[in-house]
């Protein structure tokens, strides 16, 4: 075997070159970043067909190609990684699920005689809002020292937040306990752990991060865990033994997870932190609002089901399986919804669940009066409503790059903290004040909505993709491909202004974020981009 490697084989300015390399195969690999750039794939000739492009010409190894554009593995020790984030998602947000359990053992007891349900509640959302609100914060702390030193103090910080609860005399030692120190401890772990599995993967991204979002779902366990924790050890003990059980598999998956290296040659390899110019992109806006609005549905659901299953007759035992049928659906929806969508199109996949949960909730939710009929729809609504958190990655990943989907997708948690905070908030006041089944029409009516929104908001998102993905393709053959990533946003910051740290005026800030949305949404509102045939 050759000593030398294929991307240096493929350096024209290598003095090793061998001298008898077809010098077709030289300009191939100058013009192959073009190649794969525009359609967000890897550059095999179907992708590059789809999207417009010229295929390589026969004779001409992908493989060389792929080494110069800095294609990911597909898997490798990427699947290492996908079981080390579904182990943290377990025990960060199934743990946090647990708080329910624990509640009900302070209200029952009356441990703390001071306290009121709303300030037991509160707690709860104040961990979740926390992790989400701290999301520039801790980017930036990722971007200084790095995803696994930002992984291992996240995992410190849950630990002392769980084993110091166990100490609490106060109620308000539980919100600086598990509200704020467990709450950050989980936006150090959770953030930078799904940021770090797009750059991994390709073809089958959508698989791994729906199967690693899908150990969300380990409250089910967790909370038969903590009750019968309670009824052996006591409270004091559960809490400790929640924290010691955390810290070592955060610490372990904390070590698993590593950081793949973007190439140079793809995009900035540095890692950014939050930059409020992010809002002014049309793709991110339309991801965020996406998101921002599907939240206060997919949040008023959880808490309105078992209400509305014991006023059709149903005891709150039946609730409480209709509740867990809903986390059900959703652990087995996320890797189904990956799987499908790295088949048939991250953006098509999401924009098909979540018209179909507008659709259950306007339509099953209404006129469902009996226990099999709410199990059904709760396992239907589960795997489409929670469809935003397996594919928001993804998309990312295609919409924008994958050196700066970390950075924005912990721009977005900060905006998605006023639905978790508020929605469970808006789902009590929706059904305050009716008489029988009729109390929960406005909440399913406004919990289907917001699905609604979010579906009109996919289409404008995959209009806006389809439209980029044309326009680069007749700006490559136009020779315009440079002006093509301008418009679109990926070259909007050059790299001495993000090192310089420069900061605009709010005048300015706005005034480009405005020509930023005038320039990219021109032909978004083409009904044939709306609704032509393609995969996305």
């Amino acid at each position: 075997m050759c000593n030398f490697t294929m991307t240096g084989l493929f350096d024209t300015n290598n003095p090793q070159q061998p001298p008898n390399l077809d010098p077709d195969a030289i300009e191939l690999v100058q013009r192959s970043q073009q190649h794969a750039s525009f359609a967000g794939q890897e550059s095999d000739p179907e992708t590059l067909r789809a999207a417009g492009g010229t295929p390589p010409p026969e004779g001409i190894d992908p493989a060389s190609i792929a080494l110069v554009e800095d294609v990911p593995p597909d898997g490798g020790y990427g699947w290492v990684i996908v079981g080390a984030v579904f182990l943290i998602n377990v025990n960060t947000w199934g743990i946090n699920s647990a708080w329910g359990v624990f509640m009900e053992q302070y209200i029952r007891e009356n441990t703390f005689p001071e306290a009121s349900h709303f300030e037991y509640a509160l707690i709860g959302g104040l961990s979740v809002s926390l992790a989400l609100i701290l999301g520039p914060v801790i980017s930036a702390m990722q971007r200084i020292f790095g995803s696994r030193y930002t992984m291992i103090l996240g995992s410190f910080m849950i630990f002392a937040g769980l084993f110091s609860a166990s100490a609490a005399s106060r109620v308000w030692h539980l919100f600086m306990s598990v509200g704020l120190c467990m709450g950050f401890g989980f936006g150090l772990l959770y953030i930078p752990a799904m940021g770090l599995l797009p750059p991994w993967f390709s073809r089958h991204r959508s698989l791994a991060l729906g199967l690693a979002t899908a150990g969300a779902d380990g409250g089910i366990a967790w909370n038969l865990i903590t009750g019968k924790l309670l009824a052996v050890s006591g409270l004091k003990w559960t809490w400790r033994i929640l924290a010691l059980v955390s810290i070592a598999f955060n610490i372990i998956c904390a070590f698993l997870c590593r950081e793949r290296p973007i190439s140079s040659s793809t995009g900035s390899s540095k890692r950014r932190s939050f930059n409020i110019r992010d809002f002014g992109r049309t793709q991110v806006l339309l991801i965020l609002l996406w998101g921002f609005i599907t939240e206060f549905g997919y949040v008023s659901l959880w808490y309105s089901l078992p209400s509305y299953a014991t006023s059709i007759g149903l005891t709150p035992s039946q609730g409480s399986v209709v509740n867990a049928m809903l986390s059900l659906g959703v652990g087995v929806g996320r890797p189904l919804v990956g799987a499908l969508s790295d088949r048939f199109g991250r953006i098509n996949l999401a924009l098909f669940c979540c018209s179909s949960c507008a659709i259950l909730c306007l339509t099953l939710w209404i006129f469902a009066r009996s226990y099999a009929g709410l199990i059904i729809f709760a396992i239907a609504a589960g795997a489409g409503g929670g469809c935003f958190w397996s594919t928001v990655n993804p998309i990312l990943a295609e919409t924008v790059s994958l050196a700066e989907s970390s950075a924005i997708f912990g721009t977005i948690c900060f905006a998605l903290v006023i639905p978790t905070t508020f929605g469970e908030a808006i789902a009590l006041q929706l059904v305050k004040g009716g008489d029988g089944l009729n109390k929960f029409i406005p909440s399913q009516i406004f919990v289907g909505c917001t699905f609604l929104g979010g579906t009109a908001l996919l289409m404008l998102l995959r209009s806006w993709q389809i439209c980029e993905i044309e326009r680069k393709g007749e700006g490559m053959g136009s020779g315009q491909i440079r002006e093509g990533r301008k418009r679109s946003g990926e070259e909007s910051r050059t790299e001495e202004n993000l090192e310089e740290g420069v900061l605009v005026s709010g005048r300015s800030a706005g005034v480009a974020v405005l020509g930023e949305l005038r320039s990219s949404a021109a032909g978004m509102w083409s009904p044939r981009k709306l609704f032509v045939a393609r995969r996305v």
